[in-house]
């Protein structure tokens, strides 16, 4: 590991300015940072410690959202009273990921801003990659690609955003709360991951020296039918194959509101909004959910490893919406 600087933040112009003066990193849990330090990945000449700056609250907001700090770890922000009650889906999908030591000091600031795990990145005896040395060359075109993407690739980057949590958060509408020199700004999630195109060195939105401060939820209608499912080679500590974040609004019935989003699959969580579309005024049942299906998985482009995701794709939105439309306040009543 390079040798580096190591500052702790008083505050959060503290923790910015010292980020933008010395092209330094932010550290909170560095479940990820440090792993890419150890392996020369990242080598930052300053780590910026921020666990310090009080981000670590979720509050309620005047609306009836929520307004998560950015350096609430998983474990905290999946077993909250108002998550598990309100957003579900989000709870379920942190848990399906890493361990409860990870959990444990993995933040959800962090969680967002986590590295592909493409081993051709990871790995810096391959010279090849464009995301690691832009320009280099996409070695997982030719190479293993059996867990890359299959939407939003580009020549020159196939590798896929390994986060669970952002996945349940697409389907949320979640805002990231940013903080930059001279201002703060509200970044829709659906705006913040950026796909690889000719750039795939850059991951999200964020100008050099921003911090996120936070996650807000917008209120959700999803409570009573939601799931999150993950699917992958072992139970678990392992990155998804493929998984769906599913939301339904019943009524009488009738779906009258649908979210879908996809991991695994894209640089970024892949939000289905046709597929979510054709569910709208029909019945909760398997024609409507393999209609979505078909429909949320059109347009895919596997790559010679990976053509099972497109079937594991289709079969795995049925499960996922199949679950979410289990009325569980039904069964609570009655356990």
């Amino acid at each position: 590991m390079k040798t580096f600087d190591f500052h702790v933040a008083q505050d959060t112009v503290d923790a910015i300015r010292t980020v933008a003066a010395t092209g330094g990193k932010y550290l909170a849990g560095g479940t990820n940072l440090i792993d890419l330090m150890k392996g020369g990945v990242e080598q930052p000449p300053t780590l910026v410690d921020v666990r310090r700056l009080g981000l670590n609250s979720i509050t309620t907001t005047p609306t009836g959202g929520v307004l998560v700090g950015a350096g609430v770890t998983n474990s905290a922000l999946a077993n909250h009273r108002i998550i598990r009650a309100r957003y579900p889906v989000l709870s379920q999908a942190i848990l399906s990921g890493a361990t409860t030591q990870l959990r444990n000091m993995a933040t959800a600031g962090g969680n967002l801003l986590q590295r592909t795990r493409c081993p051709y990145f990871m790995q810096t005896a391959f010279s090849e990659c464009n995301k690691r040395i832009p320009g280099s060359g996409c070695a997982a075109r030719g190479g293993f690609n059996r867990e890359h993407a299959i939407f939003g690739a580009s020549d020159e980057c196939v590798a896929i955003h390994p986060s669970d949590m952002a996945v349940a958060l697409s389907i949320l509408d979640a805002v990231v709360h940013v903080q930059g020199r001279t201002e703060a700004r509200t970044v829709p999630l659906s705006e913040f991951f950026t796909l690889p195109g000719r750039t795939p060195d850059r991951d999200n939105v964020l100008q050099p020296g921003e911090l996120i401060t936070g996650i807000g939820l917008p209120p959700s209608e999803f409570a009573d039918n939601s799931w999150y499912l993950k699917v992958r080679d072992r139970h678990s500590y392992a990155f998804a194959l493929v998984s769906v974040a599913a939301g339904l609004h019943i009524e009488n019935g009738i779906i009258t509101a649908a979210a879908l989003a996809l991991g695994g699959v894209a640089a970024m969580p892949w939000r289905l909004h046709e597929a979510e579309a054709s569910l709208i005024g029909r019945r909760p049942d398997g024609e409507a959910f393999g209609t979505a299906a078909r429909v949320a998985m059109a347009g895919a482009k596997p790559l010679a490893q990976n053509e099972f995701k497109v079937d594991l794709g289709r079969n795995s939105v049925v499960r996922a919406l199949s679950l979410a439309a289990i009325d569980r306040t039904e069964e609570d009543n009655q356990s």
